[in-house]
Protein backbone atom coordinates (compact mmCIF):
# COMPACT_ATOMS: atom_id res chain seq x y z
CA UNK A 1 0.00 0.00 0.00
CA UNK A 2 1.20 3.48 -0.77
CA UNK A 3 0.50 7.13 -1.42
CA UNK A 4 -0.02 7.93 -5.09
CA UNK A 5 1.17 11.32 -6.34
CA UNK A 6 -1.49 13.16 -8.32
CA UNK A 7 0.38 16.45 -8.71
CA UNK A 8 4.08 16.79 -7.96
CA UNK A 9 4.75 20.53 -8.14
CA UNK A 10 7.83 22.21 -9.62
CA UNK A 11 10.36 19.95 -7.90
CA UNK A 12 9.80 17.42 -5.15
CA UNK A 13 12.30 14.83 -3.97
CA UNK A 14 12.98 12.47 -1.10
CA UNK A 15 15.58 13.91 1.27
CA UNK A 16 17.03 12.74 4.56
CA UNK A 17 20.32 13.24 6.39
CA UNK A 18 23.45 14.33 4.47
CA UNK A 19 26.11 11.92 3.23
CA UNK A 20 28.90 12.93 5.56
CA UNK A 21 32.44 11.64 5.23
CA UNK A 22 32.59 11.20 1.46
CA UNK A 23 33.54 14.64 0.13
CA UNK A 24 37.16 13.53 -0.25
CA UNK A 25 35.82 10.99 -2.76
CA UNK A 26 33.83 13.61 -4.66
CA UNK A 27 30.44 12.82 -3.12
CA UNK A 28 28.45 15.95 -2.11
CA UNK A 29 26.33 15.99 1.02
CA UNK A 30 22.87 16.24 -0.57
CA UNK A 31 20.11 15.97 2.07
CA UNK A 32 17.51 18.53 3.07
CA UNK A 33 18.28 22.08 1.97
CA UNK A 34 16.69 23.22 5.26
CA UNK A 35 17.62 20.51 7.80
CA UNK A 36 15.98 22.32 10.71
CA UNK A 37 12.58 22.30 9.01
CA UNK A 38 13.06 18.63 8.15
CA UNK A 39 13.79 17.91 11.82
CA UNK A 40 10.72 19.85 12.96
CA UNK A 41 8.44 17.97 10.54
CA UNK A 42 9.86 14.67 11.74
CA UNK A 43 9.43 15.66 15.40
CA UNK A 44 5.74 16.25 14.78
CA UNK A 45 5.26 12.62 13.69
CA UNK A 46 7.70 11.22 16.29
CA UNK A 47 10.45 10.24 13.83
CA UNK A 48 14.20 10.66 14.21
CA UNK A 49 15.46 14.02 12.89
CA UNK A 50 16.89 12.59 9.65
CA UNK A 51 14.05 10.22 8.69
CA UNK A 52 13.28 10.59 4.95
CA UNK A 53 10.85 13.38 4.05
CA UNK A 54 9.45 14.83 0.86
CA UNK A 55 11.09 18.18 0.10
CA UNK A 56 8.74 20.39 -1.92
CA UNK A 57 10.04 23.39 -3.85
CA UNK A 58 7.28 26.01 -4.19
CA UNK A 59 4.76 23.46 -2.87
CA UNK A 60 1.98 22.42 -5.22
CA UNK A 61 1.66 18.70 -4.43
CA UNK A 62 -1.39 16.49 -4.09
CA UNK A 63 -1.42 12.79 -3.23
CA UNK A 64 -3.96 10.12 -2.35
CA UNK A 65 -3.35 7.65 0.47
CA UNK A 66 -4.18 3.97 0.17
CA UNK A 67 -3.86 3.37 3.91
CA UNK A 68 -3.97 5.44 7.06
CA UNK A 69 -0.94 7.43 8.16
CA UNK A 70 0.21 10.29 10.36
CA UNK A 71 1.58 13.32 8.51
CA UNK A 72 3.09 16.72 9.30
CA UNK A 73 4.51 19.67 7.41
CA UNK A 74 7.16 22.24 8.32
CA UNK A 75 9.27 24.82 6.53
CA UNK A 76 7.66 27.38 4.24
CA UNK A 77 4.03 27.63 5.44
CA UNK A 78 1.32 27.02 2.87
CA UNK A 79 -2.30 25.90 2.64
CA UNK A 80 -3.04 22.29 3.58
CA UNK A 81 -6.34 20.69 2.55
CA UNK A 82 -7.41 17.12 3.35
CA UNK A 83 -10.47 15.96 1.42
CA UNK A 84 -11.67 19.53 1.12
CA UNK A 85 -11.14 20.40 4.79
CA UNK A 86 -8.44 22.93 5.69
CA UNK A 87 -5.77 21.69 8.09
CA UNK A 88 -3.34 23.61 10.26
CA UNK A 89 0.30 23.93 9.29
CA UNK A 90 2.84 23.03 12.03
CA UNK A 91 0.50 20.34 13.37
CA UNK A 92 0.41 16.57 12.88
CA UNK A 93 -2.67 15.15 11.18
CA UNK A 94 -4.15 11.72 10.74
CA UNK A 95 -5.19 10.62 7.25
CA UNK A 96 -7.36 7.63 6.37
CA UNK A 97 -7.26 5.30 3.40
CA UNK A 98 -8.77 6.95 0.33
CA UNK A 99 -8.19 10.54 1.44
CA UNK A 100 -6.40 13.12 -0.71
CA UNK A 101 -3.99 15.71 0.65
CA UNK A 102 -3.43 18.95 -1.25
CA UNK A 103 -0.45 21.18 -0.43
CA UNK A 104 -0.51 24.74 -1.74
CA UNK A 105 2.24 27.15 -2.74
CA UNK A 106 3.94 29.16 0.04
CA UNK A 107 3.71 32.96 -0.30
CA UNK A 108 7.22 33.30 1.14
CA UNK A 109 10.03 30.87 1.73
CA UNK A 110 10.87 28.18 -0.80
CA UNK A 111 10.76 24.65 0.62
CA UNK A 112 8.12 22.73 2.56
CA UNK A 113 8.80 19.35 4.16
CA UNK A 114 6.25 16.54 4.34
CA UNK A 115 7.01 13.91 6.99
CA UNK A 116 5.14 10.67 7.60
CA UNK A 117 5.17 8.50 10.69
CA UNK A 118 7.97 5.96 10.24
CA UNK A 119 9.60 7.85 7.37
CA UNK A 120 9.22 7.50 3.63
CA UNK A 121 10.94 4.56 1.94
CA UNK A 122 13.61 5.21 -0.67
CA UNK A 123 16.82 3.98 -2.27
CA UNK A 124 19.76 4.02 0.15
CA UNK A 125 23.16 5.11 -1.19
CA UNK A 126 26.19 5.54 1.07
CA UNK A 127 23.98 5.33 4.13
CA UNK A 128 21.38 7.94 3.13
CA UNK A 129 18.09 8.01 1.24
CA UNK A 130 18.74 11.60 0.13
CA UNK A 131 18.30 12.26 -3.57
CA UNK A 132 21.31 13.69 -5.40
CA UNK A 133 19.72 14.74 -8.67
CA UNK A 134 22.89 15.49 -10.72
CA UNK A 135 24.07 11.89 -10.36
CA UNK A 136 20.59 10.27 -10.18
CA UNK A 137 21.23 8.44 -6.91
CA UNK A 138 19.18 7.84 -3.78
CA UNK A 139 15.58 8.83 -3.18
CA UNK A 140 13.02 7.64 -5.70
CA UNK A 141 15.07 6.16 -8.57
CA UNK A 142 17.46 9.08 -8.16
CA UNK A 143 15.05 11.62 -9.65
CA UNK A 144 12.44 14.21 -8.80
CA UNK A 145 8.99 12.88 -8.02
CA UNK A 146 6.31 12.98 -10.71
CA UNK A 147 2.58 12.19 -11.07
CA UNK A 148 1.86 8.49 -10.82
CA UNK A 149 4.75 7.71 -8.47
CA UNK A 150 3.81 5.53 -5.50
CA UNK A 151 5.50 6.37 -2.24
CA UNK A 152 5.69 3.75 0.48
CA UNK A 153 6.51 3.95 4.17
CA UNK A 154 6.66 1.91 7.36
CA UNK A 155 4.21 3.48 9.74
CA UNK A 156 4.41 2.59 13.42
CA UNK A 157 1.14 2.05 15.22
CA UNK A 158 0.58 4.91 17.63
CA UNK A 159 -2.33 6.23 19.61
CA UNK A 160 -0.39 9.17 21.05
CA UNK A 161 -2.05 12.60 20.80
CA UNK A 162 -1.31 14.59 17.66
CA UNK A 163 1.64 16.90 18.21
CA UNK A 164 1.49 20.66 17.67
CA UNK A 165 4.72 22.61 17.21
CA UNK A 166 5.04 25.37 19.85
CA UNK A 167 4.94 28.91 18.50
CA UNK A 168 8.49 29.65 19.65
CA UNK A 169 9.89 26.82 17.52
CA UNK A 170 8.20 27.84 14.28
CA UNK A 171 10.91 29.16 12.01
CA UNK A 172 9.91 32.39 10.20
CA UNK A 173 10.28 32.91 6.48
CA UNK A 174 10.75 36.18 4.66
CA UNK A 175 11.57 37.83 1.35
CA UNK A 176 14.48 39.69 2.90
CA UNK A 177 17.23 37.87 4.77
CA UNK A 178 20.20 38.79 6.94
CA UNK A 179 22.67 35.94 7.48
CA UNK A 180 25.79 35.90 9.64
CA UNK A 181 28.98 35.19 7.71
CA UNK A 182 32.68 34.88 8.45
CA UNK A 183 35.67 35.69 6.29
CA UNK A 184 37.24 32.84 4.34
CA UNK A 185 40.51 31.75 2.73
CA UNK A 186 40.72 34.41 -0.01
CA UNK A 187 38.65 37.26 1.47
CA UNK A 188 41.74 39.46 1.41
CA UNK A 189 41.89 39.05 -2.37
CA UNK A 190 38.86 41.33 -2.68
CA UNK A 191 39.52 44.88 -3.72
CA UNK A 192 38.82 47.34 -0.85
CA UNK A 193 35.52 48.59 -2.28
CA UNK A 194 34.42 45.00 -2.93
CA UNK A 195 35.11 43.92 0.65
CA UNK A 196 33.13 46.95 1.84
CA UNK A 197 30.19 45.88 -0.39
CA UNK A 198 30.34 42.27 0.76
CA UNK A 199 29.24 43.10 4.29
CA UNK A 200 27.40 46.40 3.79
CA UNK A 201 25.38 46.13 0.58
CA UNK A 202 22.39 43.92 -0.13
CA UNK A 203 22.18 41.36 -2.92
CA UNK A 204 19.29 39.91 -4.88
CA UNK A 205 19.06 36.18 -5.49
CA UNK A 206 19.07 35.42 -9.20
CA UNK A 207 16.90 32.94 -11.09
CA UNK A 208 19.97 30.81 -11.86
CA UNK A 209 19.80 29.31 -8.36
CA UNK A 210 19.06 25.78 -7.23
CA UNK A 211 20.15 23.13 -4.73
CA UNK A 212 23.72 23.49 -6.00
CA UNK A 213 24.06 27.20 -5.34
CA UNK A 214 22.48 30.64 -4.96
CA UNK A 215 23.76 33.16 -7.47
CA UNK A 216 23.68 36.73 -6.17
CA UNK A 217 22.98 39.82 -8.22
CA UNK A 218 23.81 43.35 -7.15
CA UNK A 219 27.24 44.84 -6.53
CA UNK A 220 30.01 43.13 -8.48
CA UNK A 221 32.84 41.97 -6.23
CA UNK A 222 36.19 42.14 -7.96
CA UNK A 223 39.33 40.41 -6.72
CA UNK A 224 42.88 41.62 -7.21
CA UNK A 225 44.61 40.25 -10.29
CA UNK A 226 46.35 37.08 -9.15
CA UNK A 227 47.19 33.69 -10.54
CA UNK A 228 44.28 31.28 -10.47
CA UNK A 229 44.13 29.21 -7.31
CA UNK A 230 44.38 25.47 -7.53
CA UNK A 231 41.16 23.55 -7.15
CA UNK A 232 40.53 23.43 -3.40
CA UNK A 233 38.01 21.97 -0.99
CA UNK A 234 34.56 23.57 -0.84
CA UNK A 235 31.58 23.09 1.47
CA UNK A 236 27.94 24.17 1.62
CA UNK A 237 27.63 27.74 2.84
CA UNK A 238 30.82 28.90 1.11
CA UNK A 239 30.75 32.07 -1.02
CA UNK A 240 32.79 31.81 -4.19
CA UNK A 241 33.64 34.77 -6.38
CA UNK A 242 33.74 33.97 -10.13
CA UNK A 243 35.54 36.26 -12.61
CA UNK A 244 32.29 38.15 -13.37
CA UNK A 245 32.12 39.27 -9.73
CA UNK A 246 28.65 37.79 -9.04
CA UNK A 247 29.16 35.67 -5.89
CA UNK A 248 27.68 32.20 -5.52
CA UNK A 249 26.66 30.63 -2.20
CA UNK A 250 27.19 26.88 -2.37
CA UNK A 251 24.26 24.70 -1.33
CA UNK A 252 23.84 21.09 -0.20
CA UNK A 253 24.26 19.62 -3.71
CA UNK A 254 27.36 21.68 -4.51
CA UNK A 255 30.61 20.31 -5.85
CA UNK A 256 33.33 19.19 -3.45
CA UNK A 257 36.17 21.27 -4.98
CA UNK A 258 36.44 24.54 -6.86
CA UNK A 259 38.88 27.09 -8.21
CA UNK A 260 37.11 30.39 -7.54
CA UNK A 261 38.31 32.56 -4.64
CA UNK A 262 36.55 31.73 -1.37
CA UNK A 263 35.50 35.09 0.02
CA UNK A 264 33.14 34.30 2.92
CA UNK A 265 31.27 31.51 4.64
CA UNK A 266 27.71 31.52 5.97
CA UNK A 267 27.83 30.80 9.69
CA UNK A 268 26.60 27.32 10.57
CA UNK A 269 23.94 28.76 12.86
CA UNK A 270 22.21 30.37 9.85
CA UNK A 271 23.05 27.88 7.12
CA UNK A 272 19.68 26.10 7.32
CA UNK A 273 18.02 29.36 6.22
CA UNK A 274 19.66 29.07 2.80
CA UNK A 275 17.12 26.39 1.94
CA UNK A 276 14.28 28.91 2.21
CA UNK A 277 15.73 31.71 0.08
CA UNK A 278 14.03 31.97 -3.29
CA UNK A 279 14.93 33.88 -6.46
CA UNK A 280 14.16 37.63 -6.18
CA UNK A 281 14.63 37.60 -2.39
CA UNK A 282 17.00 40.16 -0.89
CA UNK A 283 20.02 39.02 1.09
CA UNK A 284 22.53 40.83 3.29
CA UNK A 285 25.58 39.36 5.01
CA UNK A 286 26.35 40.32 8.60
CA UNK A 287 30.06 40.14 9.56
CA UNK A 288 30.68 37.60 12.29
CA UNK A 289 33.87 36.29 13.88
CA UNK A 290 34.51 32.53 13.85
CA UNK A 291 34.26 32.45 17.65
CA UNK A 292 30.92 34.24 17.79
CA UNK A 293 29.64 32.07 14.93
CA UNK A 294 30.54 28.93 16.87
CA UNK A 295 28.83 30.21 20.03
CA UNK A 296 25.69 31.15 18.09
CA UNK A 297 25.57 27.68 16.51
CA UNK A 298 25.93 26.02 19.92
CA UNK A 299 23.24 28.26 21.41
CA UNK A 300 20.74 27.57 18.61
CA UNK A 301 21.31 23.83 18.84
CA UNK A 302 20.89 23.91 22.62
CA UNK A 303 17.61 25.81 22.26
CA UNK A 304 16.04 23.37 19.80
CA UNK A 305 17.48 20.31 21.54
CA UNK A 306 15.20 20.99 24.49
CA UNK A 307 12.51 19.54 22.18
CA UNK A 308 14.60 17.58 19.66
CA UNK A 309 17.53 15.98 21.52
CA UNK A 310 19.16 14.43 18.42
CA UNK A 311 19.20 17.62 16.33
CA UNK A 312 22.42 18.52 14.50
CA UNK A 313 22.59 21.68 12.38
CA UNK A 314 25.03 21.06 9.52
Amino acid sequence: MSAVIIRSGIQASLQAGPRLGFRHRGMPWAGAADPLSMALANWLVENSVAAPVVELTYGGMSLTFERSARLALAGAPCSVVLDGAEKSFWQAMQVRAGQTLEIGAPPAGLRTYLAIGGGWSGDVFLGSVSTYLPAAIGGYAGRALKPGDQLTWIGPATTAPLRVLPEELRTPVSKSWALRATVSAETDWLQPEARQSLFHDSFQVERQSDRMGLRLGGPRLQCDARAEIKSSATFPGLLQCPPDGAPIILMVDSQTTGGYPRIAHIARCDRHLLGQIRPSDRLRLLPCSPDSARKAWQAKQAYFRLWIPDLVLY
